[in-house]
């Protein structure tokens, strides 16, 4: 699956699909709206595809993939556009963009909410919300409800609910020879196994049904910043927050060089509170005791609360993310004595670097550590928490120095794991997996990213993909099992 955009079979193909499809929009590079449509979350991923297809139904889904099989044209899919691989965007082939199928509805009496496969946190947060309702999400309410959903899925209520896989019910999807199917726990359950955790890899996904829980309004949850003098502080409270917390509080720790400290290393505490502004106090007075430069903290609904950090990874500029893990109690001299320095090195030699930023997540783990590793494909569960490595520059040229940082980075949180066990002994729980797939711009190898579930997941994967139709994400095939996609090519050329 080779042809460019200026190919006749590419030629061929949009005509073709012009004329059968009953519903969807087909675009080419001559086209209205066709350079909004190859617009992505990072600039460095954004391609020029042959045809975009806005799809509007799963018999359009399917029409499409078997027209492009017929024509032996590659494609993707993209929904949320924030895949920072570019898994989500195709070099002269076609894009199945989901970006008009944002339909949200509730059941009232069973709290399950069905959402389309287009849309993205917003959508659900707020349809959720006019219910007295709230779905577990990510903690970006501008990302795909589908790339989040099938990679697992941490956010704000993981505390309580656990991951957003595990309060998925149901999943409509096209597979690869066309068929649409809905699978679950009680229909083709191998499969739904597969999907919670590699769905990228078996098919579109057109709808999802995810079990929402009763939210009480207001909740108390904004943004704290400091100097960085006050990082030892905020790491010793982040640790004692997952320990004595019931699940109803989070917090994400990010170092950044922000303009309000004229692009100085700061720390940025976004703070989440499940409960009441007294609650709250009674729990994160210790940071606001350390006198914030900035402190938006307040009571507020909690469909406002994934639109928290957005302002930090909004669209638009050349960045990616990379995955690490790391362990609680976080050793504060790992951050301030080796991460750091990282950080400061590519913020001085990086332009535009200054905006990168390391992301902890703190949220209370019990809940995604009452299923085990091999429950469901998603293997990055366990007593562990993420680091989301997000480098930022402006040109082209800087492309693989960044990818190269953020590599780097992960490695040294992979050493410190490491270096955890060796002190500690058998008192350290070792992490399943190393990388949190969502976070991970496809460097990692399928073996790091699902560790022991990675023989079942290619068994599956012969049985319902066996040509490898849907190939842009992870590599489910035998000799791939060690090899990144970054590094296989898949993300730097159409396949």
């Amino acid at each position: 699956m080779t042809a460019t955009s200026t190919s006749p079979a590419v030629t061929k193909l949009a005509a073709e699909l012009r004329e059968t499809l009953q519903e969807s929009t087909v675009l080419t590079p001559d086209s209205d709206g066709y350079n909004e449509s190859i617009k992505r979350w990072s600039d460095a991923v954004e391609k020029k595809a042959g045809i975009v297809v806005y799809v509007r139904s799963a018999e359009d889904i399917s029409a499409t993939i078997l027209a492009c099989r017929k024509h032996s044209i590659s494609f993707v899919v993209s929904g949320g556009k924030h895949s920072s691989s570019g898994a989500c965007s195709s070099e002269g082939g076609l894009v199945i963009d989901l970006a008009k199928m944002r339909e949200v509805h509730v059941d009232s009496a069973t709290n399950l909410v069905r959402v389309q496969g287009g849309c993205i946190w917003k959508d659900v947060d707020d349809t959720a919300f006019e219910s007295g309702l709230a779905a577990v999400g990510g903690t970006v309410n501008h990302t795909g409800v589908a790339g989040l959903t099938l990679g697992g899925g941490y956010g704000w209520l993981s505390g309580r609910y656990g991951l957003v896989i595990d309060n998925l019910r149901a999943v409509q999807m096209v597979l690869a020879d066309g068929t649409i199917t809905t699978v679950s726990e009680e229909n083709q359950p191998n499969l739904f196994w597969a999907v919670r955790g590699a769905g990228h890899a078996f098919g579109v996904a057109v709808e999802f049904t995810f079990q929402a829980h009763e939210q009480k309004n207001p909740v108390w949850a904004g943004q704290m910043a400091f100097p960085i003098d006050k990082l030892h502080t905020i790491i010793h409270f982040a640790n004692n927050l997952v320990s004595t917390t019931n699940g109803d509080s989070g917090l994400i720790m990010g170092i950044t060089a922000p303009p309000f400290t004229n692009h100085k290393p700061a720390v940025i505490t976004n703070v989440f509170h499940n409960g009441s502004t007294t609650e709250a106090l009674s729990i994160f007075q210790p940071l606001l005791d350390l006198q914030p430069i900035i402190n938006s903290t307040k009571e507020r609904p909690y469909n406002e609360v994934n639109g928290m950090m957005n302002h930090a990874v909004d669209y638009g500029g050349r960045k990616l993310s990379k995955s690490a893990v790391f362990q609680t109690p976080l050793r504060p001299e790992f951050v301030s004595d080796i991460i750091l320095p990282e950080l400061e090195r590519f913020h001085a030699t990086v332009p535009g670097g200054t905006r990168s930023i390391l992301l902890f997540e703190f949220f209370k783990s019990d809940r995604w550590c009452e299923y085990s590793t091999s429950d469901m494909s998603f293997a990055n569960r366990g007593p562990h928490q993420n680091l989301m490595v997000g480098p930022f520059w402006d040109r082209a040229e800087h492309d693989q120095a960044a990818r190269n940082w953020s590599q780097a980075v992960s490695e040294l949180a992979w050493l410190e794991i490491k270096r955890n066990q060796i002190d500690n002994g058998p008192a350290a729980k070792p992490a399943p997996t190393t990388e949190y797939g969502n976070y991970d711009h496809l460097a990692a190898s399928p073996r790091r990213i699902f560790g022991a579930n990675l023989e079942r997941l290619i068994e599956i994967k012969q049985q319902y993909d066996p040509q490898n139709v849907f190939d842009k994400s992870y590599s489910l095939i035998r000799g791939h099992e060690e090899v990144g996609r970054a590094a296989i090519g898949v993300c730097q050329r159409q396949s």
